[in-house]
């Protein structure tokens, strides 16, 4: 049997050429593109855009990403919106992420939303090859979609697998699965009664438990400053670094407390600006 062909596929490597980071390899097929790139602020780190042209995933869609981060540079990649899961009845629909970190690199993952509509299913494999010298942190968050009645659609499966190897070593697996099945979205049996799941993860050898306190402190205020209640988990990984799960019934304020530890370990770690991303 032929395989199946990718709905969409998209390859980017990263290198520092004259101060500046660069794309030096580009290469994409399907339903995926990347918008010309672009610098935040006044360090080296390029930001690139994933667009989706197709509008959103579909049934047995497949999607392949390849990002390659060559030694000394850095990457914040984003997407143009957000990811949209529509029914799947062909069968689930699939994405696979590759990341190759090389020595001394940074790679900031920040895209906007997935949102899951009515009887969607979607797997997201990331898998990472780092050097304990580099630098990673992966930002999601899952939001149910609307109907027109101006109720929230009820999807069937999300499932984001991460696994993280450093030095060639298997060092986090990290594994976020949310079914709500046949559960009311009203009742507290779906998501305690939240509706909208976040997570970030963030690799870097700097973030010791110390660290990992104060970042529950500020993870916790952050919240708090919220108009919607989002409830927050934060612990140390297996590796140094952190993981984060927030609750809550917004991607707004799920947002905002997550990007507010990005920005907070944009700080501390490279003495970067806040992100201020712009989709355009």
């Amino acid at each position: 049997m032929a395989e199946r062909r990718l709905t969409g596929e998209l390859d980017l490597r990263i290198e520092r050429r004259a101060d500046k980071d660069i794309a030096t390899r580009q290469f994409h097929q399907g339903a995926l593109r990347v918008l010309r790139p672009h610098y935040l602020d006044s360090t080296p780190q390029v930001c690139y855009t994933v667009v989706n042209p197709g509008g959103g995933y579909l049934g047995a869609d497949q999607y392949r990403i390849g990002i390659d981060v060559g030694p000394d540079s850095s990457l914040l990649l984003t997407t143009q919106s957000a990811t949209k899961i529509y029914r799947t009845p062909q069968g689930e629909a699939h994405a696979q992420l590759n990341l190759e970190l090389g020595e001394n690199t940074v790679l900031e993952y920040l895209p906007d939303q997935l949102i899951a509509y009515r009887d969607a299913s979607y797997r997201q494999e990331t898998i990472v090859h780092m050097q304990e010298s580099s630098s990673l942190v992966l930002l999601e968050i899952i939001t149910p979609g609307w109907s027109p009645d101006s109720g929230l659609f009820k999807y069937q499966r999300i499932r984001l697998r991460t696994e993280v190897h450093i030095d060639g070593k298997l060092s986090v697996l990290d594994n976020l699965l949310v079914e709500p099945g046949a559960q009311e979205v009203e009742s507290l049996l779906y998501l305690q009664g939240f509706t909208h799941v976040g997570m970030l993860l963030a690799i870097d050898s700097r973030i010791d438990s110390a660290m990992v306190e104060q970042l529950r402190d500020l993870a916790y205020e952050a919240a708090q400053q919220q108009k919607e209640h989002v409830h927050v988990g934060i612990s140390m990984t297996a590796a140094s670094g952190l993981s984060i799960r927030t609750l809550g019934t917004s991607t707004e304020s799920a947002a905002a407390v997550l990007i507010s530890i990005v920005n907070e370990l944009r700080r501390r770690l490279r003495g970067q600006n806040p992100v201020e991303l712009r989709k355009y």
